[in-house]
């Protein structure tokens, strides 16, 4: 009898070991994380791709790498793609390789700067390789000799020579005013999108658009501003990149134009404004109302 009592307490106790095992080996269990380990940990991790001929099209590198079967993450990371006009170079704090897709995530102190200057900066970003784009839902500053634009989600070329801006959008400039000799603060804001052409020297500003400078503002349902391109040898010796300058020269406004200068206001549906005479020209029942002082000379053209 005690016999049969002793195996009786044996297998109640395996049961309860067992029972114990199987709920603490549950991977949604109360007070318990699930957690994968990697399949191979790398401290020096580099990845190249080569396009025609042999030549080396971007690489990827991190300082250390847990490698799982279809991602690669990486700390520390640094990417190149190279092109014939213009090479990009990215950094950031860590990042993910997608093995199938080619896609990289980067995040945290993610920044983009390109052989002819322009510089963009964010808190995460996609790398497509294969369509050669860059996109990203968070706040962007993108800066260009003396241009800084900002705004809220953006996507473009790899090279940074066509971006969109998605919402929230402003860009302040300063260029130089050779009559005054001395520079001049510029700044449009929209609710965007906005789309920036650095080949073609133009900006698209939609929705609620607002121009401000020092001598008049205009506001406009659309606008489309035309940049001089710039040729002081900004861009890397050899290099055929497009940059463009912050000197205005001109300004197209279309739906709701509303200009303020001093006290005096124009309403139409489109305006031009050209910087080299700063010439206004308003069409679509354009109207003008001048508050004009005492002993004070008014002149209106056509």
């Amino acid at each position: 009898m005690a016999l049969k009592r002793f195996f009786l307490i044996l297998f109640f106790l395996s049961l309860v070991n067992y029972s114990w095992s199987a709920d603490n080996s549950l991977p949604n269990s109360p007070g318990t994380k699930e957690t994968k380990a990697s399949d191979q940990q790398i401290g020096d991790f580099s990845l190249s791709g080569f396009g025609d001929k042999g030549k080396k099209s971007w690489d990827l590198a991190g300082k250390s790498a847990d490698v799982f079967n279809d991602v690669v993450k990486l700390k520390k990371v640094v990417g190149n793609n190279y092109a014939d006009k213009d090479s990009l170079n990215l950094t950031a704090d860590k990042g993910d390789f997608n093995k199938t897709s080619g896609v990289v995530h980067l995040e945290d102190n993610v920044i983009i700067t390109t052989s002819s200057g322009a510089k963009l900066t964010t808190d995460s970003l996609d790398w497509d390789r294969k369509k050669q784009i860059v996109s990203t839902l968070d706040k962007v500053n993108l800066n260009q000799q003396d241009m800084n634009l900002s705004g809220v989600g953006a996507h473009g070329e790899t090279a940074l020579k066509q971006v969109v801006l998605e919402k929230n959008v402003r860009l302040d400039m300063e260029p130089l005013n050779k009559q005054k000799n001395q520079k001049e603060k510029i700044s449009v804001i929209c609710d965007g999108p906005l789309e920036v052409d650095y080949e073609k020297n133009i900006a698209i500003f939609n929705k609620n658009v607002k121009v401000e400078k020092p001598d008049l503002t205009i506001y406009s349902d659309k606008m489309q501003v035309y940049f001089t391109p710039k040729s002081d040898g900004a861009a890397k010796p050899g290099s055929e990149a497009a940059v463009m300058s912050s000197a205005i020269s001109k300004i197209v406004g279309e739906g709701n134009v509303r200009i303020i200068r001093g006290d005096n206001i124009s309403y139409s549906q489109e305006v031009l404004y050209t910087a080299a005479d700063k010439k206004i020209i308003l069409t679509g029942r354009p109207q003008i109302i001048i508050y004009q002082t005492e002993n004070a000379n008014a002149t209106l053209g056509d």
